[in-house]
């Protein structure tokens, strides 16, 4: 009770625009959250830079080829960056449909990892390495299989979860048609709006500040070391810039997506699907830039 109450009163103190009182709030409220969690950031921290210790250009362009169909689009970043608004933008179009924040492809691909891991015999626990030896036609087929029957009739469909930036290589491996779309936000911006979001059973990190800065700069390493894996692969949208000029940045993304331009996409907070995100009231607004 006292955690929803402090970042209750952290969230109407921030309108009444006291700050400091707000962001003590904020703080104890955090500070009570992060004492109920048996957690410690190193863990993911190692866990990012042993995936791309693994996943490097050389070793990519070795791996086996992946399942060329057409239809996924992965969007992904830090959690409040602006990825539900950019599934909502994609799922408004005539050809899309959102599938929400599906754990299909990392399990898929946990799943296989460890197949190949026992079929290999490997006595090293690191499914890593092991993993670079899968079946990656197998690993999107496998994916398809379980999300598809979810899109209905249509093409495309947008898998929004922002954790998958851990695996951009594995996606692009598995299916290397898949459109993958990062999000880019303000530093500052997102580490805070980090910290002041309640999430539930998700982003541990999220409740003492050097831990949300320390995964930061992980994630932020992790990105670039996919972009140079990958060159031309990911498009990175940067939330201000969307703000600043929706027209011209859905534009770019429908181009990106091999979509025709509609202008229903501008209108995306008309839309009644659901949102289960801690985005869902702000989706139903028009953009705009007061955050």
């Amino acid at each position: 009770g006292e955690i929803h109450l402090s970042f209750a009163l952290a969230k109407e103190l921030e309108d009444l625009g006291e700050y400091q009182e707000s962001f003590a709030a904020l703080a104890e409220g955090n500070r009570i959250k992060r004492a109920t969690l048996d957690y410690d950031v190193r863990n993911d921290v190692e866990a990012m830079r042993k995936v791309m210790a693994h996943y490097t250009r050389e070793s990519l362009a070795q791996a086996a080829p992946g399942d060329p169909s057409r239809g996924p689009i992965f969007i992904l970043g830090m959690p409040r960056t602006g990825t539900t608004l950019v599934e909502r933008i994609l799922g408004s179009h005539s050809d899309v449909v959102s599938l929400g924040e599906l754990v299909d492809f990392p399990a898929e691909m946990t799943d296989l990892a460890q197949q190949t891991h026992a079929r290999l015999g490997a006595s090293d626990p690191d499914l890593l390495r092991a993993s670079l030896q899968m079946d990656f036609a197998e690993l999107g087929r496998k994916y398809l299989e379980s999300v598809r029957p979810l899109a209905g009739d249509k093409p495309y469909f947008v898998d929004k979860l922002p954790f998958n930036f851990r695996y951009c290589g594995l996606i692009h491996q598995a299916l290397p048609n898949a459109k993958i779309i990062h999000l880019t936000r303000d530093p500052i911006d997102t580490c805070y709006a980090v910290y002041k979001t309640l999430f539930i059973n998700a982003y541990h990190y999220s409740y003492q500040l050097d831990e949300v800065a320390q995964f930061y700069i992980d994630y932020r390493r992790t990105m670039d070391d996919w972009h140079a894996a990958m060159p031309g692969v990911i498009c990175d949208v940067s939330y201000e810039s969307l703000v600043a000029d929706p027209s011209a940045q859905c534009r770019r993304l429908l181009e990106f997506c091999g979509l025709p331009w509609q202008d229903q996409v501008l209108e995306f907070h008309a839309s009644r699907a659901a949102s289960n995100t801690a985005s869902a009231a702000q989706i139903r607004k028009p953009i705009y830039r007061s955050s």
